[in-house]
């Protein structure tokens, strides 16, 4: 069996009417999803073990093939979860030419811009780096992460790992 690989991909700004950058984006960087382990050792043990203390920072970088002034409007605009992206990517395996639509929903907002250089002749490219709150991992139509920092929800294949957490401090309970 051959991976599937990226075939193609689109990304996306906006709810219901989105922009779709079709031909403008030749390259995303997606979100890293990484806990914080700390190690621990504690009389009894013979090694340390790590702990998780939790999920480290999400962003995402998005490169445009040039000058793309809509991404700039979202400059120092308020709220941590104001700017929505999306991307969706087809990857496909070549033995068996199945196809696997993979969606990333993410909300945040726009951490620094990198205009790049302008060199007359040359290619011209731009960064946007995105600070995100919210990431949601859709693979052929099946949630499998979904990460809501201000929810203080980490929901993995359905499994809620963070419930009993909320629960037993009193959030998201009524009285």
């Amino acid at each position: 069996m051959l991976p599937r690989k990226l075939k193609n991909f689109m990304a996306y700004k906006g709810l219901g009417n989105q922009k779709r950058y079709q031909g403008q984006i030749p390259e995303i960087e997606l979100p890293k999803l990484t806990r914080v382990l700390e190690e621990y050792r504690a009389g009894g043990m013979d090694m340390p073990v790590k702990v998780d203390l939790g999920q480290e920072a999400m962003e995402m970088t998005i490169k445009c093939g040039g000058h793309e002034a809509d991404l700039y409007r979202d400059f120092a605009r308020a709220g941590i979860d104001k700017v929505v992206l999306s991307y969706s990517g087809a990857y496909q395996r070549d033995d068996d030419c199945s196809v696997a639509a993979v969606d990333i929903y993410c909300r945040g907002r726009l951490e620094e811009i990198d205009p790049g250089s302008a060199k007359l002749g040359d290619d011209t490219e731009e960064s946007f780096k995105y600070a995100l709150a919210y990431y949601k991992l859709v693979v052929d139509g099946e949630d499998i992460i979904e990460i809501d920092a201000m929810a203080m929800k980490c929901i993995v294949n359905g499994e809620d790992r963070l419930k009993e957490i909320r629960e037993a401090m009193g959030l998201f309970t009524t009285f």
